[in-house]
């Protein structure tokens, strides 16, 4: 299968035809929905290939690419948080027995974890310092890598350091600034582009994503995103938790908590920040970047909020953020969250 987008086509040249083969590591880095993991697997799946085509994409026909659709390749190898192993299609392709084996402790009601583990990453020895199928290439994908926790990097420090012949490691970063200095500097930097608006929007319209134009404007122009934002029940979702914070003198915070608490903490999180980057942006600059369509609200709102308590507010939404991440008492989180922004948006509703 094919997984490159129309945007990568150019990048690929470059990275297929002269960078690859020539390090040890590759960091793909850019902002989430641009098709990173894609381009990495089908990074991954050409490497293989014993019948390469004139673009330099795998054939998909022999018998490393049947291995590598079935999840089997013994050249390859997938390096992933548990939470996404069981995400639909996040990992998208091999899973290392490791992977397998954590996913398949889940099922006795353990919370899957968001991180990679040093577990994950020890359980890369034989794999990386025994001899490959047939002497060939051996490929790690590690995806997101930030996922790895001080412990975990430290250990595949050890492994970028001194890596055997015909290992390639390709490490996908949604934030690569929060990688340890030391695994970024022992990698070829890779930025995948942007689509422009019209090239994602023409994309959009043949996955026949409705609403194009105001899901690619809340992802941030992240193509991949806005067709994430355009299902239905996640539009639904969205839209009605917009429809309630756009009310802050009357919405109830704790019912909209309990109504919530059961889904992506850190997607919530993200709809605030997004929600409160454009009310401080009609403050200071006066335009709007993600809510294009609710722009007579939010410059209603915008008049009557403080701009320093809205700042403090947004700068706090980076730490909850991080800790959405880490496990908690779900539903006590978001109301805390929650009542911040009324105190912030609506003050006269705690006065007196």
């Amino acid at each position: 299968m094919n997984e490159l987008y129309p945007w990568q086509y150019t990048i690929w040249q470059q990275v297929r035809g002269s960078v690859a083969l020539k390090t040890h590591a590759l960091l793909l880095k850019g902002r989430k929905g641009i098709g990173k993991l894609g381009f990495a697997r089908s990074l991954a799946k050409s490497l293989l290939c014993t019948q390469i085509t004139v673009e330099q994409i795998a054939c998909g026909v022999c018998a490393s690419c049947k291995w590598f659709e079935q999840e089997t390749h013994p050249n390859f190898y997938l390096m992933t948080p548990e939470a996404l192993i069981e995400s639909s299609g996040e990992a998208g392709s091999a899973s290392s027995g490791i992977d397998r084996q954590e996913a398949d402790h889940t099922k006795s009601g353990k919370k899957p974890s968001q991180y990679i583990t040093i577990e994950q990453v020890r359980a890369l020895n034989d794999f990386v310092y025994l001899s490959g199928h047939q002497d060939g290439l051996k490929v790690i994908l590690i995806h997101p890598a930030e996922a790895m926790n001080v412990a975990s990097a430290n250990a595949l420090l050890k492994k970028l350091e001194e890596p055997p012949s015909h290992i390639l490691f390709i490490l996908v970063a949604h934030r690569a600034q929060d990688l340890l200095p030391t695994i970024r500097s022992r990698c070829q930097h890779i930025t995948l582009p942007i689509p422009d608006a019209a090239t994602a929007r023409k994309w959009l319209t043949q996955q026949g994503v409705e609403h194009a134009d105001i899901c690619l404007a809340l992802s941030g122009a992240s193509p991949l995103q806005a067709a994430a934002f355009s299902q239905q029940d996640y539009f639904n979702q969205h839209t009605d938790f917009i429809r309630k914070i756009s009310m802050p003198a009357s919405f109830d915070p704790i019912s909209l908590a309990n109504s919530l608490h059961k889904l992506d903490l850190p997607e919530i999180v993200s709809w605030l920040q997004k929600w409160c980057y454009d009310l401080i942006c009609v403050c200071t600059i006066g335009k709007i970047r993600y809510h294009v369509h609710q722009e007579t609200t939010i410059r209603k709102l915008a008049s009557t909020a403080d701009p320093k308590l809205l700042a403090s507010f947004w700068r706090n939404l980076i730490m909850s953020q991080q800790l959405a991440r880490h496990p908690l008492n779900a539903k006590l989180f978001l109301e805390e969250m929650l009542l911040c922004y009324v105190k912030v948006m609506a003050p006269t509703r705690y006065q007196g």
